[in-house]
C-alpha cells in the first residue's frame, strides 16, 4: 500500500514539474519582456505545451546591441 502511494505522489510531482518547466523557461528568457512575457506565461497556463511550442517558434528574437 505504501509503495503505490509513493508511486502516485512521484507521478503527480513529475506532472507538475513538466507543467512548470515551460513557465520557468519563458520567465527567464530574453526573447520577450514586460506585458508580452506575461501574456505568453498566461497562454502556457491555459493552453499548456501548445503555447510553449508557439513561443519557441513565434516569439521575436531581440538583437542585443
Amino acid at each position: 500500500m505504501e509503495f503505490s502511494i509513493a508511486v502516485i505522489l512521484l507521478f503527480i510531482a513529475g506532472f507538475f514539474l513538466a507543467y512548470l518547466i515551460p513557465i520557468i523557461i519563458i520567465a527567464k528568457s530574453d526573447k520577450t519582456s514586460g506585458t508580452e512575457k506575461i501574456l505568453w506565461i498566461l497562454a502556457v497556463l491555459f493552453i499548456s505545451w501548445f503555447a510553449f511550442l508557439f513561443y519557441l517558434f513565434l516569439a521575436p528574437v531581440e538583437k542585443k546591441i
